[in-house]
């Protein structure tokens, strides 16, 4: 029962955080900077989180893993993982050194300006690092709703007011950047005193009690899965880097704006995972192979149920969503991204939590193989379709990686465990969702009021979709959960 709060309070604080993300991307940023500065903006902050994983050395992943054997140890086991983490940073940072002047290049004619900044970015990492190991130590612990607050809803509103202090000109905009790292260090303190208020957190420099053995498996297991986790990121951060250094960075501001309002569709999956994570590394442990599959079906429904409705609402909405986007003419040039950003978030939500189920199974090897085919993949087919398509072949080139992607990890899982996420219900649920949009598309008219327009257009396809999810029985026991939910809510009023 705590998990399943913890999961809704997840979900919760995550589309908070998507709502302020909104105001600061399709309103904030877009009013106070020019196309040019939120480019940079977003491409500083995208090559430190694409270092993060890196600097971490599979770490995070191994955590989670490892945790359920350490019972007694914990603290130490905490300490030793922020030594290391600290060790990978600086491993990092000096290649990041050594290569300095590749890097400056890759920027040098159509992204200068981001070459004045990479220091911030090598702090962002350290900061982001540090913050993704208390996470997955607060994780472990059951605790996740906490810090998905600090990530998803604190660290967006300290950014809004970076912005707005360089609007009111309490700084300069060479200030602002440079604040970003100080916003990440706020987000980490706040983990820390979080942490520390719920008596999960302590320095304890005594290994002894961590074997030789169980630290060269834990370290292994980290640099093994550094490849699968760094690569996955790589997926989805190399385009807006890509499109800043082949384009410039004002197509980078319209790419990512775009991208921004599609990712909100896999926030439902974020959370999911992160409830589902330390459940699977615990099954895997007691070799309760049977409850994974299970498992597996059962989030492939359910995240699919409520993403795929969310990318209706978007899509259906596309012009309206532009319309309240200051100096709109420029950045709805972006809507194709949306479309082809949100059909790969769709295709990750399908899959369910393949890569999950992989890391934390015995064949977590793979990941190497798979990510660093899916990393050049993705890398060679920006590098076609930029030139030829502009910032859509970016957006194409993540679909096509998403589901390359996706498609190799069902087909590992099918192969090597059995394990297969398909029921019927995803493909009515699919079928429900393309026959709301033909109904959106087709028979709804656009009315010149805009929230006009939402309301009716929003009412109407959600209205279609539950009610064809219904009639095809598509998630029965999904229904039956809510409805039961539902009455014990009514039933809690009455008493009171």
């Amino acid at each position: 029962m705590a998990g399943v709060k913890q999961s809704v309070l997840t979900t919760i604080f995550s589309y908070l955080g998507v709502i302020v993300g909104y105001v600061n991307l399709l309103w904030l940023f877009p009013y106070v900077l020019s196309p040019e500065q939120i480019g940079l903006f977003k491409t500083v902050q995208d090559i430190a989180l694409l270092l993060v994983p890196f600097a971490q050395l599979g770490i995070g992943h191994g955590i989670t893993r490892f945790f359920p054997r350490i019972k007694g140890n914990e603290f130490a086991f905490f300490s030793f993982s922020i030594v290391m983490a600290t060790i990978g940073f600086f491993i990092v940072a000096t290649l990041f050194y050594v290569f300095k002047t590749s890097i400056i290049n890759a920027f040098a004619e159509n992204a200068p300006e981001v070459n004045h900044f990479l220091i911030v970015a090598l702090l962002i990492t350290f900061f982001s690092l540090m913050n993704s190991i208390l996470e997955a130590f607060s994780r472990s612990f059951l605790k996740i709703a906490i810090p998905s607050l600090i990530r998803d809803v604190f660290l967006r509103i300290f950014m809004a007011l970076l912005v707005i202090g360089y609007f009111v000109s309490l700084y300069t905009f060479t200030n602002m950047i440079w604040g970003m790292g100080m916003v990440y260090l706020a987000a980490m303190i706040s983990m820390v005193f979080y942490m520390k208020k719920e008596g999960i957190i302590k320095i304890d420099l005594n290994w002894e009690g961590i074997s030789s053995p169980f630290k060269k498996e834990f370290l292994q297991y980290g640099l093994i899965t550094l490849l699968g986790t760094a690569g996955a990121l790589l997926i989805m951060k190399i385009d807006s880097i890509m499109v800043s250094s082949m384009i410039g960075l004002d197509a980078n501001a319209i790419y990512t704006i775009g991208f921004s309002i599609a990712v909100v569709i896999e926030m439902p999956r974020r959370a999911i995972s992160q409830v589902a994570m330390p459940v699977i590394s615990e099954m895997f442990a007691k070799n309760q192979l049977t409850g994974i599959n299970a498992l597996y079906k059962k989030i492939a429904i359910n995240q699919l149920l409520i993403c795929l409705l969310i990318f209706l609402l978007i899509w259906v909405n596309i012009e309206n969503l532009y319309h309240f986007v200051p100096n709109r003419a420029i950045y709805e040039q972006g809507k194709w991204v949306v479309l082809l950003i949100g059909l790969g978030k769709i295709t990750d939500v399908i899959f369910s939590v393949n890569g999950e189920i992989i890391v934390f199974s015995k064949f977590y090897t793979f990941n190497i193989t798979a990510t660093l085919l899916m990393s050049a993949a993705v890398i060679i087919f920006n590098l076609m379709l930029i030139p030829l398509y502009g910032i859509e072949g970016a957006a194409l080139a993540s679909l096509i990686a998403m589901l390359c992607y996706n498609l190799v990890k069902y087909f590992y899982i099918k192969i090597r465990l059995g394990f297969n996420p398909f029921t019927p219900g995803v493909f009515l649920i699919l079928i429900a969702g393309v026959l709301s949009w033909a109904i959106s598309y087709y028979l709804i008219p656009t009315s010149a009021y805009v929230l006009l327009d939402i309301l009716i257009r929003s009412g109407i396809v959600t209205a279609v979709y539950l009610l064809l999810v219904h009639l095809f029985k598509a998630a029965p026991e999904t229904e039956t959960m809510v409805f039961q939910k539902f009455k014990d809510v009514i039933h809690q009023l009455r008493r009171n």
